[in-house]
């Protein structure tokens, strides 16, 4: 008899167990409540949004600018996925900020937002499209960085 291998580190599945108790805690702590249902809902939802529309999204998204980035094969691996990857990053910043800020940033529900903080939500799309200016305009100084001292060093972006 081999004895039973469970195939992953030894670490993974005393942490599963971990998860799969708090979330059965919060389950039975939101059975009572009134608005469970609702959660329920939104909950498969978010699921079936990020499963069915934003991830394949991003993923053609990726392959599109992965193919860009190999156009021509003027430069060498590397310094094609630092390029790629100074892009992906504050696009994903973008992205998650968008998604966290939906609601101010397409003023959805102003009535109640101003009547709960005495403000409104014109602010929102401005200040989210100059963070976002910001994230990429910041990568793009540190992929010219990267890029100068590799130069300086004697190394060669084309391969």
């Amino acid at each position: 008899m081999t004895g039973f291998r469970y195939g992953a580190p030894v670490w993974q599945l005393p942490l599963l167990v971990a998860g799969f108790t708090v979330t059965g805690w919060i389950v039975l702590r939101l059975s009572g409540e009134a608005t469970a249902v609702r959660m329920l809902v939104w909950f498969v939802a978010a699921v079936v949004a990020h499963d069915l529309v934003l991830y394949p999204l991003a993923a053609a998204a990726d392959r599109v600018l992965v193919t860009a980035a190999g156009i021509g094969g003027r430069l060498r691996p590397g310094v094609r996925r630092a390029v790629v990857n100074h892009v992906r990053v504050p696009a994903l910043g973008a992205a998650l900020l968008f998604l966290v800020y939906l609601p101010g940033i397409l003023q959805l529900g102003g009535g109640a937002f101003t009547a709960a903080t005495g403000l409104t939500q014109e602010p929102y799309l401005g200040r989210w499209l100059l963070v976002s200016a910001t994230m990429f305009a910041v990568s793009g100084l540190l992929l010219a960085a990267r890029l100068a001292l590799r130069r300086d060093a004697g190394g060669s972006l084309t391969g």
